[in-house]
């Protein structure tokens, strides 16, 4: 999945309007403008699409927290320059709240099987030896049992 297409799927599945989207970025000290806004959301082919980098997904997602849980005290957390979706899927978690048992339920909408031990894999250490690399299918899934669990109307149908 490319940054943009989770951008995507964020922005629809919480049905986020532009203005909210630059609100999720000032959370976390980052100054998006419109037009920034906009050329992330379009698709590829748009002569207006502009690639979101991994930085920029991750002052997005970190922003995305403060918004769902609230902006802590002091220091920010220093947005990683480098983003792969087991980080993305991380961030996700927390600011959903989500413990393991939740993100099983929401995986089972979508018709996708994890072990508790799979699923606590892709949140390891890198370095750790039960680490897993979490591929597209599974945050595409996440992500599509999110949308599902609340926007239940779109069930039989995938956003993008």
């Amino acid at each position: 999945m490319t940054n943009n297409d989770i951008l995507r799927r964020i922005r629809y599945t919480f049905d986020l309007k532009d203005g909210a989207m630059i609100d999720i970025f000032s959370l976390a000290d980052f100054k998006a403008t419109e037009d920034q806004v906009i050329g992330w959301l379009k698709k590829e082919d748009d002569s207006d699409f502009l690639k979101l980098t991994d930085r920029e997904l991750a002052v997005f997602l970190n922003g995305f927290i403060n918004f769902k849980r609230g902006k802590r005290e002091g220091q920010q957390p220093e947005p990683e320059n480098r983003l792969n979706n087991n980080k993305v899927f991380q961030k996700l978690r927390i600011a959903l709240n989500l413990k393991a048992d939740d993100i099983l339920e929401i995986l089972q909408l979508v018709d996708v099987q994890l072990s508790q031990h799979e699923l606590s894999a892709f949140f390891r250490n890198p370095e750790n030896s039960n680490y897993r690399e979490c591929k597209d299918q599974v945050l595409r899934n996440f992500l599509l049992g999110v949308q599902f669990q609340l926007r239940p109307g779109d069930r039989g149908s995938e956003v993008l």
